[in-house]
């Protein structure tokens, strides 16, 4: 039988009403086995919620409301946990910066910015001061950190697995960077790959074009969830799971990465950047 883990409902808002539905569910008598037939969400994601790593659905809300007699409590807790969760993140963009927690592989094709886990502080800096050059040094810096909070996931050494579809301008504009700074972008990068913790591929500029080479691809996949895409603009994003819709990006994105140069020679143009930058001797 599994150790029955204790949840610290101070650590946040997420872990205090997960706990409080521990607490009315055990109240009820029910196990977890039960709700989860009653509710038609599994049991590894209802155990997510109750220990804080998953938001609320507000479907399962008002279901545990109407289970447990709560009067609406879960119901109304459900956008103080959704606002938790979100943290700094754009709205469209909160759900799949959880979701990649629970990732098992992602996939991504960047054409005009380094990927997000990818990103050193002064690079999502220049990125964040250019998209949203109203807000405060406050708001500005908390979007900076929840970005590069983000990378965290490549603290584990196995999971989830990463493989990024690199447009070869990356390495030829930086975005309001000094040389110095577009060289540490690229090294951090570099690093990844050389550890074995990403693999990163480099498509030519004389390589084949396609209208989908022209938006940015972000798939995810799940031990026990449906893949994902998710694609963006400076202001908007969307999130696809629609199965055959994904199947076809995902065919897309592997004619991309059959396109792209090899990874050990990807690498080399990384690097080969990066020192040019670093010595001063970069051409775009």
């Amino acid at each position: 039988m599994a150790t029955r883990k204790e949840i610290d409902g101070s650590a946040g808002v997420p872990q205090f009403y997960g706990k409080e539905l521990r607490y009315q569910r055990e109240k009820a008598g029910m196990t977890l086995e039960k709700f989860s037939e009653a509710s038609f969400y599994g049991i590894s994601l209802l155990s997510e919620i109750e220990r804080g790593n998953r938001s609320i659905p507000l479907d399962l809300a008002q279901h545990a409301d109407r289970v447990f007699g709560t009067d609406g409590y879960f119901s109304r807790c459900c956008e103080d946990v959704q606002k938790a969760k979100r943290g700094a993140h754009a709205p469209y963009f909160a759900g799949v910066a959880e979701a990649e927690t629970r990732a098992r592989a992602i996939s991504h094709w960047s054409n005009a910015l380094f990927p997000g886990l990818l990103q050193t502080g002064p690079y999502a800096h220049a990125i964040v001061r250019s998209t949203h050059p109203l807000d405060t040094p406050e708001e500005a810096e908390a979007k900076v950190n929840a970005r590069v909070q983000r990378a965290k996931l490549f603290d584990n050494p196995k999971r989830p697995e990463y493989w990024a579809v690199l447009h070869e301008s990356l390495l030829r504009h930086p975005p309001l960077l000094s040389s110095e700074e577009m060289a540490e972008q690229l090294e951090h990068i570099a690093a990844l790959v050389q550890r074995g913790r990403i693999v990163t591929q480099i498509l030519p500029w004389n390589g084949p074009t396609r209208a989908f080479t022209e938006m940015p691809l972000f798939f995810m996949d799940f031990d026990d969830e449906p893949s994902l895409v998710y694609t963006e603009g400076p202001y908007h994003g969307q999130t696809i799971d629609d199965p055959p819709v994904v199947m076809r990006y995902r065919k897309a994105y592997d004619r991309l990465r059959a396109a792209a140069l090899p990874p050990e020679v990807s690498l080399d143009l990384i690097e080969k950047a990066a020192e040019e930058y670093r010595n001063g001797r970069h051409r775009a």
